[in-house]
């Protein structure tokens, strides 16, 4: 019993580093357990199989088994279901809508089969995304590392236009999610040799239009849906292509061909985030950068 209590005081001291040392992985778990606490949602049991789905995921990353068997040898599974219904328990009674009923509770029944699921080892989807021209380096290796995560992600944000509040929440995801394309530096022969096939505007231009053209789905969605509401859109496309902009520029604005990649927290999240929604001062940032990016360019390109 000792060593059960300080296991999970163990997990909960882990749980409060990680939110606290990683504002990128707190801020948006805070908005995802406040939405799961407070969203109302058509049917009852849309909440139990939504938030198991949740749990499978978790459970799919999971690298502490080894761990487990180690410490609690033969209780190691017992281990993981306690730890999962708990998780469990807490999202699905956390909210103020959730009634108790029969899928609730035939769901923890499933939460003992995970135990005999491994975790994955290798990523569940990896596509070459071939069909990307090779203009457009920095998506095309995003989304092979990310192929899973990038399709399920797209699914989640089209199913968003069913409303204003949920387009602009999924909204707000996507920019922190969509950052790290921008992250990596390349060297500065692939910089050279990039930039002197394209200009710095052919570059804007190719990655706008491949970022609308994911984006065009979510907006025809809305329409259909919100007929009535079309000025959402507008001002959605606007900050979505405003941030876009920002990130793309920040990189080769602070490009140094010594550094793998660049320096992106969620301080420049938040500052991009307001000057896109604001609209003016990321139009005059986009100027200013443009300049800069083009200057340190030239640095490694020449005229």
């Amino acid at each position: 019993m000792k060593k059960l209590i300080n296991h999970f005081k163990f997990r909960f001291n882990q749980s409060v580093r990680i939110l606290n040392l990683n504002p990128k992985v707190s801020i948006p778990v805070l908005l995802v357990l406040g939405a799961l606490i407070t969203v109302k949602m058509p049917e009852n049991y849309y909440y139990p199989v939504s938030l198991f789905i949740l749990i499978a995921l978790f459970h799919g990353e999971r690298k502490d088994i080894p761990f487990l068997k180690k410490v609690f040898v033969q209780g190691w599974r017992w281990i993981i279901i306690l730890e999962t219904s708990i998780m469990y328990s807490v999202l699905l009674f956390a909210n103020i809508h959730y009634k108790i009923e029969k899928t609730g509770l035939i769901l923890y029944l499933l939460i003992v089969l995970l135990t005999f699921i491994p975790p994955r080892t290798k990523p569940w989807l990896s596509l070459a995304w071939n069909f990307i021209p090779n203009s457009l380096f920095e998506w095309k290796g995003f989304l092979r590392k990310n192929s899973w995560k990038v399709i399920l992600g797209f699914i989640v944000v089209v199913c968003s236009s069913y409303h204003p509040a949920t387009l602009i929440l999924a909204g707000t995801f996507v920019l922190d999610f969509i950052s790290p394309v921008y992250q990596p530096h390349e060297s500065k022969e692939m910089l050279e040799m990039y930039f002197k096939k394209y200009t710095l505007k052919e570059k804007i231009r190719k990655n706008t239009l491949f970022f609308n053209a994911l984006l065009i789905p979510v907006g025809c969605s809305f329409l259909i849906l919100n007929p009535y509401q079309s000025l959402y859109v507008l001002y959605y496309f606007a900050f979505m292509n405003l941030y876009l902009l920002l990130i793309l520029l920040r990189k080769y604005k602070n490009y140094k061909h010594k550094n793998k990649e660049s320096d992106y927290n969620m301080g420049v999240y938040f500052e991009y985030f307001l000057c896109s929604m604001t609209i003016i001062p990321a139009l005059w940032m986009i100027n200013s950068n443009i300049k800069e990016a083009n200057h340190n360019i030239k640095t490694y390109v020449g005229n």
